[in-house]
């Protein structure tokens, strides 16, 4: 069956006209990719997690990173308990979740609360990924502790920002109550260090994970069924649409009607000459591609390679985007689809390749996730990369680490000079965005990475700057919080193509906040891990402008923002 016949293609298990393929020139790379695949038995293959897909010989963290493949199925075991125990936090009257986190242990449960809310008498869930003193100060305030359950969510155990998150707010539950481990639940992977810290202060409970599943991948495992069902989620229901993704890439059916691996056959294709993926999201859509974003960037950004993901970015005039970018527009019924189905018409007029998929219900993004994990995996396959690994997110984090040993500040200097500009030198300042922006050539993208306290003016505002680099260069934007985003497409940025110019903002908080049971404060270690990450980018020779806000971020960005529009 031709999967581009009529410009849509039919598959099997309820997927029928989900995705609207419109490739133009590149329509007969993926057909013929696709019919290698078959010739090759791809699904087969995969589902047998024969590494040869990617790699001649055996490499780590393929065979033992395979095992979100029986998610949908093996994981209905597991709902009952999950279920039961959310209804006891239910009927405690816990009226907040907080979920200390980082990357592939948060994204997920931040996509099911912003898409789906909380159900009535449930806990609302917020995520805590931010080591800046203002947020974790900000997430205090709106909390009352004695109704808050913690959960502790980290894959290895040993995430630095989980830990001393999870230190502060121990030390806070522990001065209200005898019994602070109540407050507090693990879900972690067997035999890990947190595993020992939940037992030895007697945590709630511990949820242990699937050891075989990649963080990333990890949205069907306790990372996020946990919490899903903590805000009376249906993950029956959820889990349920997951299979029916499942069952279409089954190895006993054909590779051009498996939605996955169409999808996974056009990103890789595509991204040869156009590899700046573009989402457009219906409003009630629009947290899942902060998931997509770290699912893409983390999987291929890699061995000089990688597909950028662009999300969230201030919409604009067509005849401003670049020939770099391939567009997907993901649409809920009933929920501005028709809008959205005009812009993606009009970008395919204007010679942009695209996909339209299309959503029937929220529940449906149970399909899509499991989708777009087969469609990564196997566009790693295209582009030559292993998507299971992310060699190059430790660099930041040693980086980073050296920094809070030494006790240094980000003025000083360590394993090479950091260049730092201010906002209250705007002569200065006016000379170093020049210098940096006068670097940008056709096919890049510009990076903001905002080592801020995230919140939604600030948001904002650095939307306004993204808006005026994107008009005046016509370079893709990207926006991410640090350190959040270093567990996202951190390694994008140093193992991708050096086609970034990376925009760093730091400021310079009025309060700070101690870590119990350590020698350091929140603002020393989110100083640190900017130093760090400046550092890291720095030793891979990308184009990268530093720049303080001081003390006012919301005055210092408006700054910024007329400086850059007065450059052009």
């Amino acid at each position: 069956m031709n999967p581009f016949k009529d410009k849509r293609y039919e598959s099997i298990h309820g997927l029928k006209d989900r995705q609207v393929l419109e490739l133009g020139e590149y329509k007969g790379q993926v057909e013929e990719r696709l019919k290698s695949w078959k010739e090759q038995k791809f699904s087969r293959r995969l589902w047998a997690k024969d590494h040869t897909l990617w790699f001649p010989g055996p490499k780590p963290e393929i065979a033992d990173r395979l095992g979100w493949l029986e998610l949908p199925e093996m994981m209905h075991e597991r709902l009952d308990a999950f279920s039961s125990f959310a209804q006891g936090v239910k009927e405690e009257g816990i009226s907040h979740v907080v979920l200390l986190g980082m990357g592939g242990s948060s994204l997920a449960p931040e996509v099911f609360q912003k898409t789906f809310g909380n159900a009535p008498g449930y806990p609302e869930l917020f995520v805590l990924d931010s080591t800046h003193p203002s947020a974790i100060g900000s997430m205090e305030e709106n909390l009352d502790l004695v109704r808050t359950l913690f959960l502790v969510s980290s894959k290895s155990g040993t995430t630095l920002e989980t830990l001393s998150l999870f230190r502060y707010f121990w030390n806070q539950v522990n001065s209200l109550t005898d019994k602070p481990g109540s407050h507090f639940v693990a879900i972690t992977d067997p035999g890990t260090p947190l595993m020992k810290l939940a037992k030895d202060r007697g945590f709630r409970q511990v949820f242990q994970a699937n050891p075989d599943v990649g963080g990333r991948y990890s949205a069907f495992t306790d990372f996020g069924l946990v919490p899903a069902a903590l805000i009376g989620m249906d993950i029956q229901r959820l889990l349920d649409k997951s299979r029916i993704a499942s069952e279409n890439v089954a190895f006993c059916d054909s590779e051009d009607r498996a939605s996955g691996l169409i999808l996974g056959a056009a990103l890789g294709e595509v991204a040869r000459s156009k590899d700046k993926l573009t989402f457009l999201t219906s409003p009630s859509l629009s947290g899942f591609t902060d998931w997509l974003e770290q699912l893409i960037a983390e999987s291929t950004g890699k061995d000089g390679k990688g597909i950028i993901p662009v999300v969230s970015e201030p919409p604009s005039y067509i005849e401003e985007y670049g020939k770099d970018r391939f567009f997907v527009c993901l649409s809920l019924e009933g929920d501005n689809e028709a809008e959205l189905e005009e812009q993606r018409r009009a970008l395919e007029k204007a010679g942009h390749p695209t996909v339209l998929i299309n959503l029937k219900e929220k529940y449906d993004l149970g399909q899509e996730i499991f989708c777009w994990e087969v469609a990564i995996a196997s566009a790693g396959a295209v582009l030559g990369i292993h998507p299971f690994n992310q060699p190059d997110v430790q660099l930041a984090k040693d980086l980073a680490q050296k920094a809070m040993e030494k006790g240094q500040k980000p003025e000083g200097e360590s394993d090479g000079p950091v260049e730092t500009f201010s906002v209250e030198e705007p002569e200065v300042l006016t000379g170093a965005l020049k210098n940096w922006i006068v670097q940008a050539q056709s096919g890049d993208y510009i990076a903001l990475q905002a080592y801020l306290s995230p919140n939604v003016n600030t948001t904002r505002a650095l939307q306004r700057i993204r808006f005026e680099l994107l008009k005046h260069t016509k370079l893709a934007t990207t926006l991410g919080y640090g350190p959040r985003f270093l567990h996202s497409t951190g390694q994008l940025h140093k193992g991708g193509p050096n086609i970034g110019l990376f925009l760093q903002l730091v400021d310079e908080p009025s309060v700070d906040l101690s870590i119990p049971e350590t020698d350091y404060s929140f603002n020393t270690l989110i100083e640190a891990q900017a130093l760090g990450d400046y550092q890291a980018l720095k030793q891979r020779d990308r184009r990268v402008l530093r720049v303080n806000l001081k003390s006012d971020v919301s005055g210092g960005l408006d700054r910024l923002k007329d400086l850059i529009e007065n450059l052009y």
